[in-house]
């Protein structure tokens, strides 16, 4: 199934920026695709929300198959590690800034608040995954807590960062994790 999802999402993502996380929008894609709008329904039952939380956890595996693939975590100091998957993620994500704007929103809705924190939580423990975070008592949740507050912030940074290579945003995140 999850070449039919990326098959479509990836032809909705440039109107997802302009039209938002609709299902017009997939099916639309659909059809730009070669597809029917029936396979809307295959690769997204729930429609538009569930093809944005399949983004966000997209995002997450990427990040960390970059992670995996082009970084030497363990040479680096934990904080370094931290901040080398924040900017990961947003970096992989900067083609997509405007969906991301509009799946925030999205996840901002009272109804689709849960989700909205399940995706965070599951952004920042796959983060402290990549970093090499092995703990299991109390410490293991106030990491993913205080990250959440950090990658949260950066990530309103970065939503209006037009500076080269992304400085201000990393700018901002180091001073954070400082």
């Amino acid at each position: 199934m999850t070449s039919l999802q990326d098959r479509i999402l990836d032809a909705a993502l440039p109107d997802i920026a302009f039209d938002g996380w609709t299902d017009t929008v997939l099916e639309r894609a659909a059809q730009k695709s070669g597809l029917h709008k029936a396979d809307v329904s295959r690769a997204f039952p729930s429609g538009a929300f569930e093809a944005l939380e399949y983004f966000t956890q997209r995002a997450d595996k990427r990040m960390a198959e970059t992670l995996k693939r082009d970084y030497a975590m363990k040479d680096m100091k934990i904080r370094e590690r931290i901040a080398t998957a924040v900017m990961v993620r947003l970096r992989e994500q900067a083609p997509h800034r405007e969906a991301v704007r509009r799946g925030l929103a999205v996840y901002a809705l009272p109804w689709h608040v849960p989700a909205g924190l399940r995706a965070l939580y599951r952004t920042t423990d796959e983060m402290w995954h990549q970093a090499g975070d092995t703990a299991t008592d109390w410490n293991h949740y106030s990491k993913r807590i205080i990250l959440s507050k950090v990658y949260m912030s950066t990530l309103y940074v970065w939503l209006d960062d037009n500076s080269p290579n992304l400085a201000e945003t990393e700018a901002f995140l180091r001073r954070r994790i400082e």
